[in-house]
């Protein structure tokens, strides 16, 4: 009997070992997965904005975009990745409640010569989920890009984008998408798909930086009135949105936290990063509902394709924030306000002589708010951290994520901008902007046998 016992336990415990293996490497290929589909993101982003730009600046607007994506890897690796860990709590380092943070975890788990930041065989899966984060910073700067195309200098654009990416963005994460963040355990601020620490981050970030940029040569009248400059081809800007839309499943993937033994919380079903339960189905509910609100709202109001596009991504970005909790319908609703308030939000940008080429600010800056406040309206009382006796979402706490999101934002925006416009660093010569961007900056031609004008068919 005793032996049979022993048998049993030893099968139990084999059978629990290759479970935990397969729980393992399941997260582990889980968020190897987002990153590819991340990348689709920076495809979209490529079409979108070398179609939103003159024929002769299509090369140069994709120039800075893929540049930018390779100069913010090796920075989030030296320091992005440490600020995350390092800062959750404040600016004082210290460790927070669920022991994840601080300036001790920090160096542990994230300084370049720490030893899960390399390949080695007892931390498999550090490496997959800092490169989901690393396409988290390279969006942001992605965000930024669209918004000056056609006018700024090359090196001004990388160093915003690198200030972006790899510090701006990863603090905002640290304080308010993690468990220890303090906007989280004192506020109980609520961010599911990263509406305020992606989107908002990064849409406000980019005002602060085209108001010193200034608008295109030619875009505003002398009384004022604005000049639509419309891009070479709309339908290379449509696909772009479309992959966008197809990258932002890896995106949220990437906000998920599946059941394995290598994370903090183990569990029967997929979490939050703040640990709180949540579903891959209702995630998909949501952003699908979400994604067709947005595109009915936008084509309601304007009938124009490149806002029925944008409206799909920024009916996906209203819903982000609350993705885990919402009730499909709701989504749907939520997709569908955003998207018809977000024209009116860039025509008002616009009428005070600010050029956002492609209406950055009010996708991802003004969506990612309204995202916020939807949680603090319609999801009140939702626990914010896993656990018993946590503080609850609430109005008030994502008013504050708000205020934090929009000024850790526009401040260094503006002030880095304003810097490297003193210093003749931020905007490209007039002549250099009238004869286009390719002439002048890149040793190629994206249409060497120039484009041709349509024509009827023969008869």
């Amino acid at each position: 009997m005793e032996q049979d016992l022993a048998t049993l336990a030893a099968t139990v415990a084999e059978l629990k070992a290759k479970a935990d293996a397969t729980g393992t490497t399941f997260s582990e290929t889980f968020y190897f997965l987002t990153i590819p589909l991340m990348i689709l993101i920076h495809a979209g982003f490529l079409a979108y904005e070398m179609g939103a730009s003159r024929s002769k600046n299509a090369l140069a607007s994709g120039i800075k975009n893929i540049l930018a994506f390779a100069l913010i890897v090796p920075f989030f690796y030296f320091i992005g990745w440490w600020i995350y860990w390092a800062f959750p709590t404040g600016l004082d380092l210290s460790e927070g409640p669920m022991g994840i943070s601080g300036l001790a975890y920090a160096n542990d788990v994230a300084l370049p010569w720490s030893p899960a930041m390399g390949p080695n065989l007892d931390d498999r899966a550090s490496g997959v989920f800092w490169g989901a984060f690393v396409l988290f910073a390279a969006t942001t700067a992605s965000i930024l890009s669209g918004a000056l195309i056609e006018r700024i200098k090359l090196t001004g654009f990388v160093v915003l984008a690198i200030a972006l990416g790899s510090f701006v963005w990863i603090l905002s994460a640290a304080w308010g998408w993690h468990a220890d963040g303090w906007l989280v355990t004192k506020f109980g601020y609520h961010d599911f798909g990263a509406a305020g620490v992606v989107h908002m981050i990064a849409g406000f970030f980019t005002l602060g930086v085209v108001i010193n940029l200034g608008p295109r040569i030619g875009k505003f009248n002398a009384d004022g009135s604005a000049n639509h400059i419309p891009g070479h081809s709309m339908p290379m800007t449509l696909i772009g949105l479309m992959l966008i839309i197809a990258g932002f499943w890896g995106f949220l993937m990437g906000c998920v936290i599946v059941p394995g033994e290598a994370w903090s919380w183990s569990s029967t079903i997929e979490g939050t990063i703040y640990g709180t339960p949540m579903t891959l189905a209702g995630m998909s509910f949501n952003t699908l509902m979400g994604f067709a609100g947005g595109i009915i709202g936008a084509w309601m109001i304007t009938r124009d394709p490149f806002w029925m596009m944008s409206g799909a991504l920024g009916g996906i970005i209203s819903c982000a924030a609350g993705l885990d909790v919402w009730y499909p319908p709701m989504a749907f609703v939520i997709g569908f306000i955003g998207a018809v308030a977000m024209p009116f939000v860039a025509s008002f940008i616009e009428k005070r002589g600010i050029d956002d080429a492609v209406g950055a600010f009010a996708v991802h800056g003004f969506l990612g708010m309204w995202g916020l406040l939807a949680v603090g309206i319609a999801a009140q009382g939702y626990p914010a951290l896993f656990g018993e006796s946590v503080i609850e979402t609430s109005f008030t706490g994502q008013l504050v994520g708000v205020a934090v999101m929009g000024s850790l934002g526009f401040i260094p925006g503006y002030g880095i901008s304003w810097i490297l416009k003193v210093t003749g660093q931020l905007r490209v010569p007039a002549e250099a902007e009238i004869q286009g961007l390719d002439k002048t900056k890149v040793p190629a031609s994206a249409y060497p046998e120039g484009l041709q004008a349509s024509v009827s068919p023969a008869e």
